[in-house]
């Protein structure tokens, strides 16, 4: 009898891990297949910046009250300090606003507006555009880089086929939900815009009526600078320029953060490693196109303290590290494609090569981010911009036309 319990107790332990296991795989399996409930809002603004910020806080103002909250507390989970008292010293201890009012002084006109159209502090409402600044503010003290996960494509027009800048951008859970496309109209000398980003933001990537648009990754290794020009108001002053005006602004002004941006312009594709003290161009290999994660591969302007980092990188043993791996990933479905179209791209960005490391992540309990939105810009002829809101294996791409 003491025998048959005892072995009745292990069948029932193993009974219990099994229905454990599959709960896992069942919670997993469900959060794929019946993705959190997603509507990727439009809202369309018009005028100067500041009229421009205040339609965008007037419209989204309870969604932006909303992520206030949300991303206040996750700053205090992440710092372990009150997120005012982190804001505070996070934006004392910087300088943008020189360089943002040299650059893009219409853009932040911009935020003032959607600080008051949505009843929020201005300073509040500056910080939350400083995305990659406040994570570079954090690298300080982490030296984390596992948290930057997008991946991105570009495929320059060739025989017939237009010009393609596209991205998975993979962003913290918390943010899902709030997924928006942005519509800039056409206004003075501000061409039409649509604009991927969140409600509050003034972007994250997008592309203009003229043919120019962007994409860009982290890369936490390079150095970075407290008063240059944060990579929000790049992105948007990328988007102000002309054809001929858009190279020398990327290559000349001074960079607040390690970023990579590919930029398309008509029928060409560039691709630009930036820190802050180079910028160095990334060309497309045997392939024909280029591809990027967040790790510097033509840079080497690195912190000290990723230097270890970067020899294990040049001596080729840092390929089992998540950026590698998807790097790897994009090269590979590069390599073995040969008609670089547009399923080419859905299908590579959708792609789970690695489950551990997919260039396409899904929104899990498990995890810390999700690919918050997919973007696909086409720039050569008719000139559209494919957008999904959250993963790209989880619903289709909505299409949005210039009205030019």
């Amino acid at each position: 009898m003491e025998l048959l319990f005892v072995m009745n107790n292990r069948i029932n332990m193993k009974q219990l891990l099994l229905f454990a296991f599959f709960l896992t795989v069942l919670q997993d399996a469900f959060c794929q297949s019946n993705p959190y409930k997603r509507q990727l809002k439009t809202i369309t603004v018009s005028g100067n910046g500041y009229q421009r910020g205040l339609q965008h806080g007037q419209q989204l103002k309870k969604e932006i009250g909303e992520l206030m909250v949300l991303w206040k507390k996750d700053l205090e989970q992440n710092t372990h300090i009150p997120a005012d008292s982190f804001i505070h010293h996070f934006l004392t201890s910087t300088d943008f606003l020189p360089s943002i009012k040299k650059y893009t002084p219409d853009i932040l006109e911009e935020v003032k507006g959607i600080a008051k159209g949505a009843s929020q502090t201005f300073n509040d409402m500056l910080a939350f555009q400083l995305v990659d600044e406040y994570w570079v503010y954090a690298d300080q003290l982490s030296n984390d880089t596992i948290h930057h996960h997008c991946s991105d494509i570009g495929v320059p027009a060739i025989k017939g086929r237009p010009a393609y800048v596209s991205q998975n951008m993979d962003l913290d859970a918390w943010m899902d939900g709030y997924q928006i496309v942005l519509h800039i109209q056409r206004h003075g000398n501000t061409p039409e815009q649509f604009i991927l980003s969140c409600a509050g933001l003034i972007a994250l990537n997008g592309m203009n009526e003229n043919g120019i648009g962007t994409c860009e990754n982290t890369l936490m290794q390079l150095q970075a600078s407290t008063d240059g020009l944060p990579v929000a108001f790049v992105v948007r002053g990328i988007l102000e320029k002309k054809k001929n005006e858009v190279l020398p602004f990327i290559q000349t002004i001074k960079h607040a953060s390690g970023q990579n941006y590919t930029i398309g312009i008509v029928d060409s594709v560039y691709d630009f490693e930036a820190s802050a003290h180079k910028v160095v161009r990334l060309f497309p290999d045997a392939s024909g196109i280029v591809y990027h994660t967040n790790h510097p591969v033509v840079n080497d302007d690195v912190k000290p303290w990723y230097l270890d980092y970067y020899k294990q990188f040049l001596e080729g043993s840092t390929q089992k590290m998540n950026s590698e791996i998807r790097f790897a990933s994009l090269k590979r479905r590069a390599d073995e494609t040969t008609n670089k179209d547009d399923l080419f791209i859905k299908t590579t960005l959708r792609s789970k090569d690695d489950n551990n490391n997919p260039v396409c992540r899904a929104h899990l309990p498990s995890k810390h981010g999700f690919t918050f939105g997919s973007v696909i810009l086409t720039l050569s002829d008719k000139r559209f911009m494919q957008v999904t809101a959250g993963p790209p294996d989880e619903s289709e791409y909505q299409i949005f036309h210039f009205e030019k």
